[in-house]
């Protein structure tokens, strides 16, 4: 989806040549998949984070046509709506001080996008929903005038034949209708890529499914949504709605969303989801790229771009590259509050993936994955106030737990998956004790601006409240200290 599609409607002749070179490219990508030197390369870690763009009131700022032509940098990219800009970080090398490494590159091009902002009286912020958002926000006229948006957001319109529904029950509740999908781009996120060695990437899969709710409610930033105070990762039921065309009362319901955690658990390989993607999946975008004679491993864009239009929490991303990898994208965790927050939620996904994948075939063996896709969404809702379901394969049940008895529990197999992943102990100390302290302290981000919104109510209406937050909240987030250190307006009044 990060490439331009210079075409503006599609026959039905593009559809069905698309779909035969999506069953053409999973015959290839299987060959591919099972060359002895495919994924035998240095592991590397990378990442993208999405941003908001507002003014001096906190309020969404159309201008990210403008900052991209200052900045000047490849490593910045649009996003679906003008109000929103992409940072995509070069990868680093997965060892010693991967995680520091991939801080010092945040902290780099962060410091040259708010020096450019500046001038531009704008401010860059991490955040997973903006807490001033209003409906007016949401329409197609803010979005980013490319023309791989248009079509996206036109043939989501066409597969769903209605308006979209949001409706999430939670604190707060949102009922409202879209007409198109652009509210999607009020989900901003932190997304890291990871490689993985070969032959792991099915228990490490798995293992990520598996510890989601964990990671969700250890590092939730997203409480409001149109000034209501909804779930602690609101983005979680925001994009599966918005993003849901299906048709109610109809055929198409009875297949799965496009966004979701997972259909089960992966069994076979990484070539499983994309056979998948293209068996349950419509197309949207049936755009036929020029074919070439290739140097090396075929970069089989159809395919990846109909993977693109899946929003899989974790999704496999092939790469042509040298001998060629799947590598596995970590789609969950909220852009902010700070680099050192986001580092370190990174840290402990990765960890804790790679440490319960030692055992991932006892884990699965006692774990519904209902009751995974059950937890995920319980964190999402009420972030470390949740309780779940977690496997104990030493005594073969499944007991219900306060969740954030068992994050805190987890530090040791995140430990122990970074360990062996190379990672040095100092590094994987200093991440997993942010994470500690924060989930000991119970201040996650979305914990902070609830709090804090709460305070400012006392003497603002609900929007106005919402801005003074979000003003302390991007002081502090500018300062780079871990949010369960930052200021709490709310205790000066106790």
């Amino acid at each position: 989806m990060g490439q331009n599609i210079d075409k503006q409607c599609f026959s039905q002749a593009d559809f069905v040549q698309f779909k035969q070179r999506l069953h053409e490219q999973l015959d290839a990508l299987k060959n591919i998949m099972g060359q002895p030197s495919f994924g035998q390369a240095s592991l590397q870690l990378g990442a993208e984070l999405e941003l908001y763009l507002t003014d001096d009131s906190g309020h969404c700022q159309l201008s990210n046509q403008a900052v991209l032509s200052k900045l000047k940098d490849a490593v910045f990219q649009h996003e679906i709506n003008q109000y929103n800009i992409e940072l995509n970080v070069p990868p680093v090398e997965l060892g010693l001080n991967a995680f520091s490494q991939l801080a010092k590159q945040l902290n780099s091009r962060l410091n040259k996008l708010n020096q450019c902002c500046a001038n531009l009286n704008t401010h860059a912020t991490a955040i997973g929903i903006l807490p001033t958002l209003r409906p007016r926000d949401l329409l197609k006229q803010n979005m980013t005038d490319l023309e791989r948006y248009h079509i996206l957001v036109d043939q989501l319109k066409v597969n769903r034949g209605a308006p979209f529904l949001i409706d999430i029950h939670g604190e707060e509740e949102v009922h409202m209708q879209v007409e198109d999908v652009t509210a999607e781009g009020a989900n901003t996120s932190f997304q890291v890529h990871m490689m993985v060695p070969p032959g792991a990437f099915v228990p490490i899969y798995n293992a990520a499914m598996l510890s989601q709710s964990l990671v969700t409610a250890a590092c939730g930033n997203s409480p409001v949504f149109l000034g209501k105070i909804v779930w602690d990762e609101t983005r979680i039921a925001l994009l599966k709605q918005v993003l849901d065309c299906r048709m109610r009362d109809s055929l198409a319901r009875q297949l799965p969303a496009r966004v979701n955690l997972g259909l089960g658990w992966l069994k076979q390989s990484a070539w499983s989801l994309y056979a998948e993607a293209v068996a349950l999946y419509p197309v949207l975008l049936p755009y036929l790229y020029p074919q070439h004679p290739a140097e090396g491993l075929p970069e089989l864009a159809e395919l990846n771009l109909h993977m693109g239009t899946v929003w899989n929490w974790h999704r496999p991303v092939y790469c042509n590259q040298g001998t060629g990898h799947v590598r596995i994208e970590f789609r969950a965790l909220p852009a902010g509050p700070t680099v050192e927050d986001m580092v370190a939620n990174a840290a402990y996904s990765i960890g804790l993936a790679y440490g319960l994948s030692q055992q991932m075939e006892a884990y699965a063996a006692i774990m519904p994955f209902d009751i995974v896709d059950n937890n995920f969404y319980r964190a999402a809702q009420y972030g470390l106030d949740a309780s779940i379901y977690w496997p104990d394969i030493d005594h073969y049940h499944v007991t219900y737990q306060p969740i954030q008895q068992v994050v805190l529990a987890s530090l040791e197999t995140a430990q122990a998956g970074l360990t062996l992943l190379g990672v040095c102990q100092q590094e994987i100390q200093h991440y997993l004790n942010i994470i500690q302290q924060r989930v000991e302290d119970k201040l996650t981000g979305a914990n902070w601006q609830k709090a804090a919104l709460h305070h400012f109510e006392q003497n603002h209406h609900r929007h106005n409240a919402c801005a003074e937050m979000l003003k302390l909240y991007q002081q502090q987030s500018k300062n780079g200290i871990v949010v369960h250190q930052w200021e709490r307006p709310w205790a000066a009044r106790l």
